[in-house]
């Protein structure tokens, strides 16, 4: 089978809406070290190789939304594409305590290859998906850990990040969810919702208009299996479309 950096799932739908995951997968292409990166399949199941949960409630997601849905194809241990190309994080030598092997020694004309052979033709996609839709609204699909290892217990069920010069989506959809009596909602947490560079920086503020977007963080123990990913799908369709609708965006 020939290898794709990326897939896309529901290319014909044409609502304005937009799901992107890219963090879908723990896959690591063969060219790489014969597919490992030297660590335990264990790790490789962990977060710190993908987002758990979030690719499946996106697909369901986007049946409901009528959106297309652009998922990477690699982990994000391989390279990452929330990060800008000059990030110094975007090969990561570390994770969460974790030393990656096949990227401790990894030299410049290796990261340039990964860059030009995973993370660009991603984003080229990406890029072409949002120029097809006149107003697009970007849904950026993701999920955290529970519990990063040191680390407090996340007590978020759902997070929403954002950037300042951003909310017009943003902002009503964190309301929307507040008016939920059983979440505990995130703003902008378990993270800062801004990153120069990272997918929504280069595919929404590069605009003189910036696109209409939200990233949503879903804490992975909520969407581990498919129904919970379903379930999930299913609440956070009619809310997303309820926040359009108020807003008249």
């Amino acid at each position: 089978m020939t290898y794709h950096p990326f897939q896309i799932y529901g290319r014909e739908r044409k609502s304005r809406w937009l799901i992107t995951v890219d963090h879908a997968s723990n896959h690591v292409p063969v060219e790489i070290n014969n597919g490992d990166l030297g660590l335990a399949p264990s790790d490789m199941e962990r977060h710190i190789a993908y987002d758990i949960g979030a690719l499946g409630t996106s697909l369901r997601l986007g049946e409901l939304l009528d959106a297309p849905v652009i998922a990477s194809n690699f982990s994000r241990l391989v390279i990452d594409p929330n990060r800008g190309e000059d990030d110094p994080t975007l090969v990561m030598h570390l994770y969460d305590g974790t030393i990656i092997p096949a990227n401790r020694y990894i030299d410049e004309a290796e990261i340039e290859r990964r860059k030009e052979v995973y993370y660009r033709p991603y984003h080229k996609a990406y890029g072409e998906l949002v120029a097809e839709r006149e107003d697009p609204i970007i849904i950026a699909m993701h999920s955290f850990s529970p519990k990063l290892n040191g680390r407090a217990s996340r007590p978020w069920e759902i997070g929403i990040l954002h950037a300042p010069q951003e909310d017009r989506f943003s902002l009503p959809f964190i309301e929307r969810l507040q008016e939920e009596s059983d979440l505990t909602v995130g703003d902008n947490e378990p993270y800062a919702g801004h990153l120069l560079g990272d997918s929504i920086d280069s595919h929404c503020f590069s605009k003189d208009t910036p696109h209409l977007n939200t990233l949503i963080e879903l804490r992975h123990d909520e969407i581990d299996t498919d129904p919970k990913q379903n379930a999930w799908a299913e609440r956070l369709a009619p809310m997303l479309n309820d926040v359009l609708e108020r807003t008249g965006l």
